[in-house]
C-alpha cells in the first residue's frame, strides 16, 4: 500500500498510509465529493450511501423480535406493568449501566410505574448482581428485577432470586445462561441474526426492548385511554451510553448516536442539561463531548463516589437537585484524576515491554480508576493491558482493555472456564475480572501464549490511516465541516486524519497538564495553531519543541474548531509528525 508523503516511519515510528479503499473505489468507482469518499472509506457500501449520509433509527433499527427472549422477556414486563407490579432495576455502575437504568426508569415512568434502581458499590459489592442484593430486592418487594450491562454471568445470583428475573446484557456469555424469565443478549452464544448486532452496548440493548415492551403493549390495547410515550426521546441517554462504552459506530450505533445528539442538543433532560452546564459547555454537545467530558463524570460516582449518582442525576425531575448532583459528579471527577494519576505512575513503574499483553498488579491501587489506567498503557504501547488492583485479602479486581482484533473478553471468558480466575467477562474491546494474587503470574503467562499471535498481527498491520493531504491554509472551519458531515466519529467509524504540511515551527510551548501548543507556517506564510495533548515527555512533543525554524515538518492530526479562542478558527490536533526532505 502506497504511503502518505513517502513517510514510511514518523516521528512515532509509524508508516503514513492511505485508508484502505472500499470495495466500490477499487472496482474502478470514484466518489465525486468528500463526504462520498469517509463512507466509503469507512466500509459503508455503494448501495447504501443515502443510509449512512443520514443515519436514521427507522433505517438500521430491526425488528427487535430478532434476538432471542425478547418477546418474552418484553411480554412479562408488560404482566408487571399492567399488574401495577413492584419492578427493581439492577444497573452496573459504569455509564452504560446508568443509562441503561434511567431509559428504563423513565420510559416505565411515563407508563405509570415508578421503578425502583439498584446499582452496586464497586468496592464493596463488585461488578453485577449478587446473591445478597437480590435476595434483599424481593424481600423488599420486588417480583421482578431487570438486570441491566450485567447478569450474563450471574449464575449464583440469579440462582438465589425469589422473584423473575429478566436479563439485558450485552457482555459475552457461556454457553449456559443463568436461570432467568429471559436474557435478552446479542452476544449469546446461541443468537441467531440478533448476533448482527453484537456491537450494541447495554442501554442499546435496553432500547429495542422498551420498542418491544412498547409493541407489546400496544397490542394489548394499553394505550386505548392513555397516551404512548415517545420512546425516540431517551436517544440522548442512549448515545451517552453508546459512545461512552467504547461501542463500535457503526450502523443502528451511529445511528443511535446522530439522532440521540439532537435530542441532546433540544436540553429535555434535567440531569443532562445540569451535567453539560457543569462540564462548562458552551455549545451542544458532540459525540467527543459524550466521551471525555459527560462520561467521565458520570463515571466519577461509581468511581470515587456513591454508585448511584449517576441515575438519580439522568431521572430527576428537579433542576435543584440536578445542579446539586452535577455539582458534585464534577467534584468527584477532578478527585477521581488525582487518584488516576497515582495509579498510572505505579502501573507504568512495573511495565515490561516483552508481553504481548501488559497485565500489571498492585496493592493499594484505586478499582474506581484501573480501567482508565489500563486504556492509557494500551494507548501508549499499542497493545492490550491490564490492570489489577489487589486488597488486602489477596483478592485482584482487574480491568483491560484490548486493540482492535484482540477479542480480550473472550479471552477472560476462557481463562475463567481454566480455572484461572475468580470471575471474569466483557466483550471484544473491554473485560473484568476478579483473580486471587498468587494467581496474577500464571494468567499472565497463560494469556500472553494465547493472545501472542493474535497482538503481533495487530501491531504489525499498525499504522497512521489518512483521509486527505491540504496545505497549513487549507484548515479552515469550513473543511472542519465538510469532514464533520461523515460523523458522527467513535471506535469503528474513525474520525478523519489530514497530513499537513509542509510547515515550519513558528512559536512552540508547553501549556496546561503537559500539553505542546505549536505555532506553525507553510512556505506561503500562512500560519496554523497545532495542539498535541499530553505529549510534552513524548517523542512527538520534544521533536516539536526542539524543531526550530529552519526545519520542516508534515503534521498529521485531526482538524477541529477552536473552542477557546472565541474567534471561527480552526487547528490541527496532533497524532503524529514526520519531518520533510
Amino acid at each position: 500500500m502506497r504511503h502518505v508523503l513517502d513517510v514510511e516511519r514518523s516521528i512515532l515510528g509509524q508508516p503514513w498510509r492511505w485508508r484502505a479503499l472500499a470495495a466500490d473505489q477499487r472496482d474502478g468507482f470514484v466518489p465525486d465529493d468528500l463526504l462520498t469518499q469517509l463512507l466509503l472509506a469507512r466500509g459503508c457500501p455503494r448501495e447504501a450511501l443515502d443510509a449512512h449520509k443520514l443515519p436514521s433509527i427507522r433505517s438500521f433499527m430491526p425488528d427487535p423480535s430478532i434476538f432471542r427472549d425478547m418477546d418474552t422477556a418484553a411480554a412479562r414486563l408488560a404482566d408487571a406493568v399492567e399488574r401495577g407490579e413492584s419492578i427493581a432495576i439492577f444497573g452496573d455502575y459504569d455509564v452504560d449501566g446508568a443509562t441503561s437504568s434511567a431509559l428504563l426508569v423513565l420510559l416505565l415512568r411515563q407508563l405509570g410505574r415508578e421503578a425502583r434502581v439498584y446499582i452496586p458499590d464497586r468496592l464493596t459489592e463488585g461488578y453485577g448482581p449478587n446473591a445478597a442484593a437480590i435476595t434483599r430486592l424481593a424481600d423488599e418487594g420486588a417480583t421482578l428485577i431487570v438486570t441491566v450491562d450485567c447478569g450474563a454471568q450471574a449464575f449464583e445470583a440469579l440462582d438465589a432470586a425469589r422473584c423473575d428475573v429478566i436479563v439485558a446484557d450485552h457482555h459475552q456469555c457461556a454457553t449456559q445462561l443463568p436461570r432467568a424469565v429471559a436474557v435478552v443478549n446479542p452476544n449469546r452464544r446461541d443468537e441467531g441474526d440478533g448476533a448482527l448486532h453484537g456491537h450494541l452496548a447495554a442501554v442499546g440493548v435496553c432500547f429495542l426492548l422498551g420498542a418491544a415492551l412498547l409493541r407489546t403493549l400496544r397490542t394489548r390495547g394499553y394505550f386505548a385511554d392513555r397516551a404512548e410515550p415517545k420512546l425516540l426521546d431517551l436517544l440522548d441517554l442512549v448515545a451517552l451510553g453508546t459512545v461512552a462504552d467504547v461501542a463500535q459506530l457503526r450502523g443502528l450505533n451511529r445511528a443511535f448516536v446522530a439522532q440521540g445528539l439532537k435530542v441532546l442538543a433540544q436540553r429535555r433532560n434535567i440531569g443532562l442539561t445540569a451535567l453539560t452546564e457543569a462540564a462548562r459547555l458552551t455549545r451542544a454537545p458532540t459525540a467527543s463531548d459524550l466521551g471525555f467530558a459527560l462520561g467521565p463524570r458520570i463515571n466519577a460516582g461509581g468511581r470515587v463516589g456513591r454508585a448511584d449518582l449517576g441515575v438519580r442525576l439522568l431521572t430527576t425531575s428537579d433542576p435543584v437537585e440536578a445542579r446539586a448532583i452535577a455539582t458534585e459528579l464534577d467534584r468527584l471527577n477532578e478527585e477521581r484524576r488525582a487518584i488516576e494519576a497515582m495509579v498510572q505512575e505505579g502501573a507504568e513503574a512495573m511495565l515490561r515491554h516483552d508481553r504481548a499483553v501488559c497485565v500489571v498488579a498492585g496493592a493499594g491501587w484505586h478499582p474506581g480508576v484501573i480501567g482508565i489506567v489500563a486504556g492509557r498503557l494500551k494507548e501508549k504501547l499499542g497493545r492490550p493491558a491490564i490492570v489489577i488492583a489487589l486488597d488486602e485479602q489477596g483478592i485482584g479486581k482487574g480491568s483491560g482493555r484490548s486493540i482492535t482484533g484482540v477479542d480480550l473478553g473472550a479471552a477472560v471468558l476462557a481463562a475463567c472456564e481454566q480455572g484461572l480466575l475468580i470471575a471474569g467477562g466483557g466483550h471484544a474491546m473491554a473485560a473484568g475480572l476478579t483473580i486471587a494474587a498468587d494467581r496474577v503470574s500464571a494468567f499472565a503467562d497463560w494469556l500472553d501464549a494465547r493472545l501472542a499471535g493474535p497482538v503481533a498481527e495487530g501491531m504489525a498491520a499498525r499504522a497512521l490511516l489518512f483521509d486527505s493531504v491540504v496545505a497549513p491554509g487549507g484548515v479552515t472551519p469550513s473543511l472542519v465541516d465538510a469532514l464533520e458531515a461523515g460523523g458522527p466519529y467513535g471506535t469503528g467509524w474513525p474520525a478523519p486524519r489530514v497530513a499537513v504540511g509542509p510547515v515550519r515551527a513558528v512559536k512552540v510551548d508547553v501549556v496546561g497538564n503537559g500539553h505542546v501548543r505549536a505555532i506553525v507556517a507553510g512556505d506561503d506564510g500562512r500560519s496554523l495553531k497545532a495542539m498535541a495533548f499530553r505529549a510534552a515527555d513524548t517523542a512527538l512533543g520534544q521533536a516539536l519543541l526542539a524543531a526550530g525554524p529552519t526545519r520542516r515538518l508534515w503534521l498529521a492530526g485531526r482538524a477541529k474548531r477552536d473552542d477557546w479562542s472565541g474567534r471561527d478558527v480552526a487547528e490541527l490536533h496532533l497524532d503524529d509528525a514526520a519531518w520533510a526532505n
